[in-house]
C-alpha cells in the first residue's frame, strides 16, 4: 500500500472517518494548521497509536511531507493504516494561494475595512498610540517596512498604509523584503501574500542563509544581526531613514523576562533606537503596544496564513525534530508567563510597567553607555550628603521654632 497521499485524496478519506494529524511543533502550528487537523507531535502519537484503531486511519503531515513518512511508517508497524501528505503543508498552502487568485481584490478590500472597523480598537489603535507615545513619525520621513513575510510585519505593512490614509504626518513607506535565501516555494507565498493583501513590496537578494548554514553555535543571533544590517543598508539606499520591524507587546515582556531568567540582566527591547552603525537611520517598532492574540485573531478571521521562518535551517522540516523551535527559550519564557497569568491576570502589564519604574538608588549595579556602575561607587559619597541633608534639615526646623516663638505675643504665651 502506498505510504504517500495526494492533497486531492484526502477530502474523501476524512469523510469516511480518517483522522488529519499534524505532527509540527507548537510555533509552526501557531501559524496556522490545514483546517479539522489535530495537532499531535510524533512521540505522542506513537504513545497514543492505541486510540486511532477506532478510526479507518490517519493521514499525518509535517512542514514538506518528509519526517511525515518515518511516522506513517511507524504506525503502520502497529498495525495502524497511515499515510503521509505529499509535500505536507507547504503543499496544501500553496494549493490553497492558488485558489484564492481569483478574489485578490475582494479580499483585500474586506481586510482594509476590517482594519478600519472590527480591528481597529484593537489593532489600529494601539498602532497608532505607539507612533504618538514615543514619537516615532516626523514629517518627511521614508520609512522602510520591512517584511519577513509572516504575520506580525504583513500587519504592520497594512497598519502603516491606514495610518498614511489620515495624514496626520507627511511621510512615505517602502515595503522592504529582503530574500536572504529562501526557496522558491517560500518566496511565493510571501509575493502572493503581498498582493492578496495589496503591499506593493520591494524585493531584494542576499546571500545570508549560505553564509550561516556552517555555523553551528547561535546561527538564528548571527542571522538576525546581518539580516538587519543588510535591511538598513537597502533602507539607506532607497533614501529611507528609518526601518520599521514588526516586533509586539508580547515579544517585549517575553526579552525582559528571557534577559532576567537566562541572561542574568534586566533590559528592554525599546520601541525606537539610533542606529549605531548607520549613521542618521533609526529603528522603530510601531507594533510595540499590540497583543499577539490579537494578531493571530485578526489572523484566523481574514483566513490569512503566512511564513513561520523560511530559512534553510527549518525550510527541510527540522521543526518536526526535537530540537526544533517548540524547545526554544522564548516559547518557555511565554509558557511560564501563560502560566503565571493563572494566578494574577496583571502580570503582563506588571512585567511590561516594571521597566518603566526601574529604581536606579536601588540597584547594586547597572550599565549606562557601555560603563558599569556599582552602588559602592557613591556609596561614602551619598553618606556624607545624607548627613549634610539632615544637619539643614535640623537647622530649619530650629529656624522655624525660633520665628514661630517671636511671633507670639506676651498674652499668648500667658
Amino acid at each position: 500500500m502506498q505510504i504517500e497521499i495526494q492533497l486531492s485524496e484526502i477530502e474523501e478519506k476524512i469523510r469516511n472517518g480518517y483522522v488529519l494529524i499534524d505532527m509540527r511543533d507548537e510555533v509552526s502550528i501557531q501559524y496556522g494548521m490545514i483546517p479539522g487537523a489535530v495537532p499531535l507531535r510524533m512521540e505522542n502519537l506513537l504513545q497514543n497509536a492505541g486510540q486511532f484503531r477506532q478510526h479507518p486511519g490517519v493521514i499525518i503531515y509535517c512542514t514538506r511531507g518528509e519526517n511525515s513518512i518515518y511516522a506513517a511508517e511507524e504506525l503502520r508497524e502497529e498495525n495502524i493504516p497511515a499515510y503521509s501528505l505529499a509535500g505536507g503543508y507547504n503543499a496544501w498552502l500553496r494549493e490553497r494561494m492558488q485558489q484564492e487568485i481569483d478574489t485578490n481584490s475582494v479580499k483585500k478590500e474586506e481586510i482594509e475595512r476590517g482594519i478600519q472597523k472590527r480591528w481597529h480598537k484593537k489593532l489600529f489603535s494601539p498602532f497608532a498610540k505607539a507612533v504618538k507615545t514615543y514619537d516615532m513619525l516626523q514629517d518627511g520621513d521614508k520609512i522602510a517596512v520591512c517584511i519577513s513575510g509572516g504575520k506580525d510585519s504583513m500587519l504592520m505593512a497594512k497598519l502603516f498604509q491606514e495610518l498614511q490614509k489620515h495624514k496626520q504626518k507627511n511621510f512615505n513607506l517602502v515595503f522592504l523584503v529582503m530574500d536572504p535565501g529562501y526557496s522558491p516555494e517560500n518566496r511565493r507565498v510571501i509575493e502572493h501574500n503581498a498582493k492578496l493583501l495589496g503591499i506593493p513590496i520591494t524585493i531584494f537578494e542576499s546571500d545570508i542563509f549560505d553564509s550561516v548554514l556552517g555555523i553551528e553555535k547561535s546561527p538564528c543571533y548571527i542571522c538576525a544581526r546581518m539580516r538587519r544590517g543588510h535591511l538598513y543598508s537597502k533602507a539607506r539606499e532607497l533614501g529611507c531613514n528609518k526601518i520599521a520591524l514588526g516586533h509586539h507587546y508580547d515579544d517585549v515582556i517575553e526579552t525582559i523576562l528571557m534577559g532576567m531568567l537566562y541572561g542574568g540582566q534586566m533590559q528592554s527591547m525599546m520601541p525606537k533606537l539610533h542606529s549605531t552603525n548607520f549613521e542618521g537611520m533609526e529603528l522603530i517598532r510601531p507594533m510595540y503596544l499590540i497583543r499577539e492574540d490579537d494578531i493571530k485573531a485578526w489572523r484566523d478571521a481574514n483566513d490569512l496564513y503566512f511564513l513561520q521562518c523560511a530559512c534553510k535551517f527549518t525550510d527541510t522540516c527540522s521543526s518536526c525534530q526535537e530540537d526544533g523551535q517548540s524547545n526554544s527559550k522564548r516559547l518557555e519564557t511565554k509558557k511560564l508567563i501563560a502560566e503565571l497569568k493563572k494566578t494574577n491576570p496583571f502580570i503582563e502589564g506588571n512585567i511590561f510597567k516594571s521597566v518603566e519604574n526601574v529604581m536606579l538608588d536601588t540597584m547594586i549595579a547597572y550599565k549606562q553607555d557601555g560603563i558599569r556602575h556599582h552602588f559602592l561607587d557613591e556609596y561614602d559619597k551619598k553618606r556624607k550628603i545624607y548627613s549634610l541633608a539632615c544637619m539643614i534639615r535640623s537647622i530649619w526646623i530650629v529656624l522655624n521654632v525660633i520665628s514661630e516663638f517671636r511671633n507670639l505675643t506676651v498674652d499668648t504665651v500667658f
